[in-house]
């Protein structure tokens, strides 16, 4: 019984339903057109709603009587963008696109670009680098000439009173090695250096010399301070190089320091007693004296050595390229600001350097080079005597190795 009367009420309600959508469909009367019509009107008036055509399944779509949003989805129509695509010639976003004339920057921020923007100002600083002077001091007056070779002279009795190991040069060496200093210095373009002093150093086996020179202008010769032996590097053991050749300058770029005076395993004192100054010149690139030879960057100093061991061998090669020197020299170059026109500067501009001593005598006429040559002389000059058998004696094994 209650099956029947189910069945009756849902018939009921279908029948109710089927009237609701005629009554519905009667209401609306949607008219049909043709898609020419449909295409005519969206281009007349683009506002005008465009009807979907009435498909068989049409009467489906009702299914949900709410759905009546679809009659007022004309909205819908307008979003065909083909009957309101006029505003698509608006749309000259492409040709507004102009703001891709903005992108290049994109052409220009790739780093391939961007790399070559950078690398003309690096050159151009190399080049600019290149083209800079080394430094020297200015061109002396008259009188500031006059001053300045008489305080050379000065220096020069003061070499022989204050270094202990020296070499008595002839007038004639003399001379021949002012002009080797002027070839050198030349070669390195400072042929025109004048107003401070000069080390220049003879590596040939036979010689093994320091010499301090100075002129006051150009036009002069070149005046020998005073010479001492020295040791340069001796090839044929692991490590060793030939000292290198050439024009080194003295700048706190390559800050010096001091000695501790403490020994090695040998008992050796590799930069002499405590407070000696080794003079760094940096890294440089040398000529290895083992194996096969080539070139190595090495560290070049200019420093003291043991003053019992080893500064007795000073005039014959047994340094590892470094030049060792006498403890008095050491000190004499030192106290006399005689390579130190570099960091005289700087201190001028308010800069302190701890490795300065604070009792040396400064000097206008302070230098900043280390010239290194090699005469290549086979016989040996009397005056630069080889060391006696005695300095031999006090060297222990591997004694001759430290720096």
């Amino acid at each position: 019984m209650k099956h029947r009367v189910l069945v009756s009420r849902y018939r009921a309600a279908c029948v109710a339903c089927a009237a609701a959508v005629c009554a519905w469909l009667a209401v609306v009367s949607i008219p049909v057109a043709s898609p020419a019509e449909t295409s005519a009107a969206g281009a007349s008036s683009p506002a005008a709603p465009v009807h979907a055509p009435r498909s068989p399944v049409s009467p489906a779509l009702p299914t949900s009587p709410t759905s009546p949003t679809s009659p007022t989805s004309p909205t819908s129509p307008t979003s065909p963008t083909s009957p309101t695509s006029p505003t698509a010639p608006t749309s000259p976003t492409a040709p507004t696109s102009p703001t891709a004339p903005t992108a290049p920057t994109s052409s220009v921020s790739p780093a391939p670009s961007a790399s070559p923007a950078s690398t003309p100002p690096a050159s151009a600083a190399s080049a600019a680098s290149a083209a800079t002077p080394p430094p020297r001091h200015p061109p002396l007056s008259p009188d500031e000439a006059q001053r300045a070779t008489h305080d050379a002279l000065g220096l020069r009795v003061t070499y022989t009173h204050d270094v202990t190991r020296r070499l008595r040069v002839p007038a004639a060496a003399q001379r021949a090695y002012g002009e080797r200093l002027q070839q050198a210095l030349a070669a390195d373009g400072l042929g025109d250096l004048a107003g401070e002093y000069v080390v220049l150093v003879d590596r040939a086996a036979a010689v093994q010399a320091l010499f301090v020179y100075f002129r006051a202008t150009a036009s002069n010769a070149w005046l020998m301070i005073g010479a001492s032996p020295v040791a340069t590097g001796l090839p044929g053991t692991y490590d060793h190089f030939l000292t290198p050749l050439g024009v080194f300058e003295h700048t706190p770029a390559n800050m010096d320091f001091r000695a501790e005076g403490t020994m090695n395993d040998n008992g050796i004192r590799g930069y002499g007693v405590r407070d000696m100054r080794i003079f760094d010149f940096g890294w440089v690139d040398g000529q290895r004296g083992w194996g096969k030879g080539g070139m190595s960057e090495m560290r070049f100093q200019m420093h003291a050595t043991d003053p019992e061991r080893l500064e007795p061998l000073l005039g014959i090669r047994h340094s590892k390229g470094c030049v060792r020197i006498p403890a008095s020299l050491n000190v004499f170059i030192d106290r006399h600001d005689l390579l130190d026109a570099d960091y005289d500067a700087r201190v001028d501009a308010g800069k302190s350097f701890w490795v300065l001593h604070p009792g040396r005598d400064i000097t206008p006429w302070a230098g900043r080079y280390v010239v290194v040559v090699d005469s290549a002389r086979r016989t040996r000059p009397a005056w630069s005597p080889l060391p006696g058998r005695a300095a031999w004696a006090r060297v222990p094994k591997g004694g001759d190795t430290a720096d």
